[in-house]
């Protein structure tokens, strides 16, 4: 489905194109997502397939490709690390990695928390004592890991090619959930090493089972009779939708991770799942023989015949009703709900209070607000600073240069940058601006406000604006709405609100000096023959302003390497 702009905003599949379509346009029953989705569609699009395995596999690929605005999207998997095991090389490494290559190694996860990747990465390197240099060489000198400890040394010739392949393929079994095996294979080692009064060794052996059985026995979560399951749970608010996974293997918990996603809420679980499901194992590498969820999805016999195919083993979806499996199912559920809770923190009660007090039909999950910063009309500059979901977002903060106004005009400078801001996002939401605000504050009164306004009918766009007004001190008094009326608001949305005032007028003003001391620096010392960038820099490294330069001796100024007293003499002669 594509917009007028022919940007795909949704990818389906169905073995009847005409009725999946006629759902879609049907009078009753569409949720608000559906009704959004629908108002955008100007054309279609299709292609036709074999099979719906093929349909499966070109949906996966097309919304993984194009990430239209109304499928599930998980994340790009760059952005989830994975644990990589270089198998190929003589003294294989094992590191963190956002990138799956098609070069033969292994690969664990992905990590939705990097701190778990780097966790987990930390206990191996710790207990089995593999080389952590990334370019292995031969060396003549160990480094510092050896001598602490946490290296054998191969380097050196200090653990043949098979001992230390051995603590490789003992971490590739810790990685997949097979502890028994790995704890059976120490035992004997350990026994064979006492018996050759190998103290030591057999010390290390032992100090590493005793570390693999405690996270094992963290790891039992129950009787439950499955060898290979992974376990789905899903949880929503008003803000996200979370889907819990739990790696379980060998009746041991091995892992869980955690992912997010926006603006789902109307959508149904079935549909999360599925989608979820989709995108999840079109490239995991692990794939288990079974996957438990609590919701029936309509692509169920589909996705288990893709994943059979895929991994070469057969892989089925359980939907329990009743008993243990079910009780892990809703386990996962609680915990996607405490996640959810954790992420949000107060935040959620903040939005909600704002949604109240501001009289909006949503949540303000995008506020922004502006700031001018100049001096008798000179330097004239904005800041732009966003309010993501009740957090500040520094990442997405935005400078301005004025172009088009002459002289101190602040409410013409605020209706200039909102033009050129409001264009980034109607042009391409793709770009560092994203998608509009569903809500703006002016940093001022009603000027202001009408300054914003004026700016958001050039586009026919009905954005809420409201105003933060400070009193004569300078301390945040209210927020207002455009009829002048002072709303009134708790004394925590009070603070949220200052600080977020205090932080545009920081990026303004920061920004404006920023741009002042260069032309002050630039004018000073950049038009004197004889100082290029590198005595420039030094100058001002040893006095520290043009001022101090400019009061300097010719002895002083000498002492910089590169200038004689001739050019001494030059550059007072024109800082004067």
């Amino acid at each position: 489905m594509k917009d007028i702009d022919d940007n795909i905003i949704y990818v389906g599949k169905a073995i009847s194109l005409k009725n999946r379509v006629r759902q879609y346009f049907r009078k009753t029953n569409k949720t608000k997502r559906i009704e959004n989705m629908v108002k955008l569609i100007d054309h279609f699009e299709y292609i036709v397939v074999d099979n719906e395995a093929e349909a499966l596999i070109l949906e996966c690929n097309l919304i993984k490709k194009n990430r239209p605005k109304f499928n599930v999207l998980l994340k790009d998997d760059k952005t989830y690390p994975y644990i990589k095991v270089d198998v190929k090389s003589d003294y294989p490494n094992v590191f963190i990695t956002r990138r799956i290559q098609n070069d033969g190694a292994k690969y664990f996860g992905p990590y939705a928390n990097p701190g778990s990747a780097k966790e987990m990465l930390d206990f191996i390197k710790q207990k089995f004592k593999i080389r952590q240099c990334r370019n292995f060489k031969s060396n003549t000198r160990v480094c510092l890991n050896y001598h602490i400890n946490r290296c054998l040394g191969p380097c050196v010739g200090k653990i043949s090619k098979e001992e230390y392949r051995k603590q490789i393929d003992e971490i590739i079994l810790f990685l997949e959930g097979k502890t028994d095996k790995i704890i059976k294979q120490l035992e004997q080692d350990m026994k064979i090493a006492s018996e050759k009064q190998e103290y030591e060794k057999a010390a290390y052996i032992r100090d590493k089972k005793i570390a693999i059985e405690q996270i094992s026995q963290k790891q039992i979560v129950s009787n439950i009779n499955e060898n290979d399951i992974d376990v789905i749970g899903i949880a929503k608010n008003e803000l996200y939708v979370c889907v819990e996974i739990f790696f379980i293997r060998k009746s041991k918990m091995i892992g869980r991770e955690s992912y997010f996603f926006d603006d789902l809420k109307d959508m149904e679980n079935e549909d999360i799942i599925s989608g979820f499901i989709k995108q999840y194992y079109i490239d995991s590498q692990s794939v288990p023989s079974k996957i438990m969820i609590k919701y029936d999805i309509e692509d169920k016999k589909i996705i288990e015949e893709w994943l059979s195919k895929k991994e070469n083993k057969k892989v089925e979806i359980k939907v329990p009703k009743i008993g243990e499996k079910l009780r892990f199912i809703d386990m996962a559920e609680n915990n996607a709900k405490v996640t959810l809770e954790n992420k949000i923190d107060n935040k959620f009660d903040i939005l909600t209070e704002l949604k109240t007090v501001l009289g909006l039909e949503k949540i303000p999950r995008k506020i922004e607000t502006y700031d001018i910063s100049n001096i008798s009309g000179q330097f004239i500059v904005a800041g732009m600073c966003v309010m993501q979901d009740g957090k500040i977002n520094k990442k997405l903060s935005r400078r301005f240069k004025i172009k088009t106004v002459l002289g101190q005009d602040d409410p013409k400078c605020t209706e200039e940058v909102l033009v050129r801001r409001l264009k980034y996002s109607i042009d391409n939401d793709k770009s560092g601006f994203g998608a509009l605000p569903d809500v703006i504050f002016a940093d001022g009164g009603i000027t202001q406000i009408n300054a914003i306004k004026n700016a958001l009918k050039q586009y026919n766009l009905q954005i809420p604006v409201f105003g933060m007004v400070k009193d004569d001190k300078h301390t945040t008094r209210a927020l207002i709405d455009e009829n002048r009326k002072e709303l009134k608001i708790s004394e925590r949305l009070m603070h949220t609100i200052t600080n977020f005032q205090d932080t545009v007028h920081n990026t303004a003003i920061e920004y404006h000096r920023k741009l002042r001391d260069e032309q002050v620096t630039k004018s000073a010392l950049d038009n004197i023959e004889g100082i290029g960038k590198v005595k420039k820099q030094e100058l001002l490294k040893k006095f520290g302003s043009v001022e101090k330069i400019k009061n300097a001796s010719i002895e002083e100024l000498c002492s910089i390497k590169g200038i004689n007293e001739d050019l001494a003499k030059v550059i007072l002669n024109n800082l004067k």
